[in-house]
């Protein structure tokens, strides 16, 4: 009786419509894969920026509500798990409130400067100048705004969380942030 709880036949339909028996705990078979998606209603944040666009034209400061979500792939671990969803959940956690209510100001832009002291940011683009409190800034290491370098900021900072916290073995991860109910930018690694 127990070998007929542990067995469970699954059938794939395949050109020659042969069944394949599987335990509860594998062979898994070569083609499967898994991945694990995150999209919860608190993976939010609001800020500012701005962005440049064909070459020389700056936008006026405004900002979004941004929206986050990610999917991480991989084989299963020994706990038949791609990633612990507590360590997913809480590593997009940290990074989104880190975003929260701040002003985003790219670093690698060509023709953006930002210059950041003690207790201010000055940022300049051509005879344009704005200065922000340093506490309410986040000097992003990206050439531009826009929610695809959102979303690849974003998703590194995932990788290098998730490596600090798990044994998770990737073999693709996808972030995306949507700035307008609908407009994503989407980010994807694989090794």
């Amino acid at each position: 009786m127990a070998a007929a709880v542990v067995q469970r036949l699954f059938c794939f339909p395949e050109k020659t419509s042969t069944q394949r028996r599987l335990t509860v705990a594998g062979p898994f078979l070569m083609n499967e894969k898994y991945h694990v998606r995150i999209d919860k209603e608190y993976l939010v944040f609001s800020a500012g920026h701005f962005i440049t666009y064909d070459g020389d034209v700056c936008e006026r400061l405004h900002g979004h509500n941004y929206r986050v979500s990610a999917e991480v792939h991989g084989p299963l671990d020994e706990n038949h798990y791609v990633v612990d969803f507590i360590a997913l959940r809480d590593t997009l956690k940290e990074i989104v409130d880190q975003l929260d209510h701040r002003m985003l100001l790219p670093t690698q832009h060509p023709l953006i400067r930002v210059e950041a002291d003690e207790t201010s940011v000055e940022v300049t683009f051509r005879e344009r100048r704005w200065i922000f409190p340093l506490g309410d800034c986040i000097l992003l290491p990206v050439p531009n705004t826009t929610t695809e370098l959102l979303a690849r900021y974003i998703g590194q900072r995932l990788i290098d969380g998730l490596q600090a916290r798990t044994q998770a073995v990737f073999d693709k991860v996808r972030v995306g942030v949507d700035e307008n109910f609908g407009q994503w930018g989407v980010w994807e690694w694989s090794p």
